[in-house]
């Protein structure tokens, strides 16, 4: 059974860059051929997919947001982490990280979100 944890900061200030981890367990980020994402869910709407970093360690982001985002990996502690640069208050969110296989391309695991809120 695949596990996905979060975890974040929870409060920042705008303009900071927070990190926000995935710890996985019951499977390891590196296997072939799955993807790790992050999905973040703004308070009162839709899901925002923010971006992945596959099995081999490439990433792949959102247009909108590819600018101030960066996903990285610890395969030693089997985390990702998302590094959202520049907050603002639209940036407030519930903020998933999950997993998608192949070759259905579809969501399969997910962790229960962690709130980051921009605020002064």
């Amino acid at each position: 059974q695949v596990q996905l944890q979060e975890s974040g900061p929870g409060l920042v200030k705008p303009l900071q860059t927070p990190s926000l981890t995935c710890t996985v367990s019951g499977g390891s980020i590196t296997t072939t051929y799955y993807y790790w994402n992050w999905i973040r869910q703004p308070p009162g709407k839709g899901l925002e997919w923010i971006g992945y970093i596959a099995y081999s360690g490439s990433t792949y982001y959102s247009p909108s947001l590819k600018s101030r985002t960066s996903i990285s990996r610890d395969t030693s502690k089997n985390q990702f982490t998302l590094q959202l640069s520049s907050v603002t208050p639209e940036d407030t969110a519930v903020y998933y990280c999950a997993r998608v296989e192949t070759p259905h391309y579809e969501y399969d695991y997910w962790g229960k979100g962690t709130l980051v809120t921009v605020s002064s």
